[in-house]
């Protein structure tokens, strides 16, 4: 049994159309925990930083104006292959392309305002989850 875990991030659209629950039902309904949670107001500069490999990108700034315009709710996945699981969850970052039943096709405005974000791989989910939680934050594997 693979058991990983990887940070999951409902955007401001999310958190504006009070989708924190619906979110979180479909994680849990995929058999993935929350381990760690919290709401938070990012800044520009943890905007910046947390998105910094899109920096030479043309959607960057957008993607940084859009991150600071509301809250957002983080959150630690954990469950057997949490990685893949959660993407397959999310689905596909333009909603027009992701597969029913997935979150972005379901509750997703726009490419832009597509509600959930998450870790692409090991590497950047450990570094994600610790951009947003200490180690102390987050609850021991449950069994």
């Amino acid at each position: 049994m693979n058991i990983e875990r990887t940070l999951s991030i409902i955007k401001p659209d999310g958190v504006e159309k009070n989708l924190i629950g619906e979110v979180y039902r479909r994680f849990e309904q995929a058999g993935l925990r929350i381990v760690a949670s919290r709401m938070l107001q990012l800044s520009q500069a943890q905007a910046e930083a947390f998105y910094a490999v899109h920096r030479e990108r043309p959607f960057y700034r957008d993607l940084v104006n859009y991150m600071i315009s509301g809250p957002v709710v983080a959150q630690v996945l954990e469950g057997e292959n949490a990685i893949e699981r959660h993407r397959e969850i999310m689905g596909a970052t333009d909603p027009k392309k992701a597969a029913k039943g997935t979150i972005r096709a379901d509750l997703a405005a726009s490419i832009e305002e597509n509600v959930v974000h998450g870790s692409d791989g090991a590497e950047t989910a450990r570094n994600e989850i610790a951009f947003f939680f200490a180690q102390s934050d987050i609850c021991p594997r449950l069994r």
